[in-house]
This record gives C-alpha cells, structure tokens and sequence, in this order.
C-alpha cells in the first residue's frame, strides 16, 4: 500500500498557519468569540483573585472619586489658563463657564490631599510586618483614585487599582503596585473585586461612576448581600446637597434606618478613626 505525500512544502504550511490549529487556550481571536463569554468572565474573576492571595492581601480599604479632581497645584494651574484665555474674550459665555468650572475644581482639589492623606494613614497603619490587611483599593484611573494610590506609595505600601478597558482609553496612574493593577473588560466582575476584600468604602466627590459604585453598595448593605463594610462619605457639604437623603426618607423611598448605613467625614483623620473604631483595629506600635 503506498501513501502519496505532496512535495508541495507550501500545503504544509497553511496547516501549520490555519487558526484552527492553534491551542484553543492560546487562540486570542476564538477567545474573543461571543460564545466564549462565560469562560472570559471566569477568567476575568479568577485571575485577580489569584494574584491578590500571591501578593498576600488580606482585607481591602476601597478609595471613589471623580477622576477630575486634579492635584492642587494643577488645579491652580488650570484656573489661571482658563482666566487667561477668558480675559481675551470677555463676551465669551463658553470661556467664562470655564472659569467657573476651573474655580469649583480648585475649591475641589482639597479632596486630592484629603484622599492621599489618608491611604498613607491607612496604609501605615496596616500595612505592618509583612502584613498586608486594609490595602488601598482604587479604580486605577486619575485624580482622586491617583491621589489614594499615591498616599499609598508615599509610605512604600501596596495598593491596587481595577481599571477598566473604556472607548476612551483610561491609562493606569503611576502610583498603582505594578504587580497589583488589573484591567478589566466587564464592569460586573471588576466590582465583584471592589468589594470582595472590601472593609470599608470611602466616597468622596465625585460623578457618574462614583454615584455608581456608592449606590451599588449602599444596596447591598441593604439587601444583605454585603455585611462588615463600613461606608464613609467625604465632605459632608458636597454630599447632601448632590443627594437629599431626607427627602427620600420623606417619600418613603428608603427608610430613616437607611441613614445609619453611611457615615461622614471631613478629614482624613476623621475617616481613618471611623473605620479603624468599627473594626478594632489596633495602632501600629
């Protein structure tokens, strides 16, 4: 019995380059399938958690706030520009918006500090012999979530950030651990790991995507769903007036026991103190 074997080399190559004979584990377009979401998103469930028991974190401190809110001194720098360009305008209603919209963010950039303040307060605290409890948790992005990453570092202490792939792309701020900043493609699992470590949440002023992860929790809590998270809103001026909570007690839309779920602060001492009191956690010695 005799078997013909083409001479032709260039058969064997288009095997060897057909997708179909890739390792499906190592095809990255079968992967991207809309069949294989559910095997994306237990990946996208168990890798940072892998990482995260390597890396040794216990118990997590979650950090929201608008991406917006500059650093002081970029703040200044932004309302000056703005001024700038406004004086060569004056009859420019777009300009002079932006003059107001540069001061409120300069008001606004004391939250940076506040923010980075207290991960180092944090941080220092917890982050002790080798231990790696109440570890700094952001959306990885810029201004609030940088300054949180940011007070981290400034005490050689870890910090994670989640980010998120985005039409517009959103860059991870340098302050993240390396080994600890995720990106993730679905927003479900990447807040599934915003609060599976979590022991407290920390808001401060912020938009859509804050409103949404505070909400988010803030049920929850509610619900049951999430017990031994303490949450703690930053700035108590900017939160009742963005939120009128008693006007939802009045409508009967959540309940006056509703208001215990949240607590206030307006330093970084104060927040710190709230969190480490409900948890008993101990000073560094």
């Amino acid at each position: 019995m005799s078997t013909n074997v083409p001479e032709d080399h260039s058969l064997f190559d288009a095997i060897l380059a057909s997708p179909s004979y890739i390792l499906a584990d190592r095809d990255t377009e079968f992967m991207q399938r809309e069949e294989l979401r559910p095997l994306r998103v237990g990946l996208e469930l168990l890798k940072p958690e892998l990482i995260q028991k390597e890396q040794g974190i216990q118990s997590t401190v979650v950090v929201f706030g608008s991406a917006r809110v500059p650093e002081p001194a970029a703040a200044v720098a932004a309302l000056l520009a703005a001024e700038q360009a406004a004086a060569l305008q004056p009859n420019d209603q777009a300009l002079q918006r932006q003059v107001a919209i540069a001061k409120r963010r300069r008001d606004l950039s004391a939250y940076y500090e506040v923010a980075r303040e207290f991960a180092r307060l944090v941080s220092s605290s917890c982050q002790i012999d080798g231990r790696c409890d109440y570890v700094i948790v952001t959306g990885g992005g810029p201004g609030i979530m940088e300054a949180a990453n940011r007070g981290a570092a400034d005490v050689q202490a870890k910090s994670i950030g989640l980010n998120i792939t985005l039409p517009h792309e959103q860059r991870p701020n340098p302050y993240i651990t390396p080994e600890l900043c995720f990106q993730f493609r679905y927003f479900a699992l990447r807040k599934m790991h915003f609060l599976i470590r979590a022991k407290a949440l920390v808001a401060f002023p912020g938009g859509f995507g804050t409103f949404d992860e505070l909400f988010e929790t803030l049920t929850l809590i509610q619900t049951g769903k999430v017990t031994g998270v303490s949450v703690v809103l930053v700035g108590r001026t900017f939160w009742e007036r963005a939120i009128n909570w008693d006007f939802l007690v009045e409508q009967g839309l959540i309940g006056p026991q509703d208001l215990g779920l949240f607590h206030y602060a307006e330093t970084a001492q104060e927040a710190w103190d709230l969190i480490a009191r409900t948890h008993d956690v101990r000073p560094a010695q």
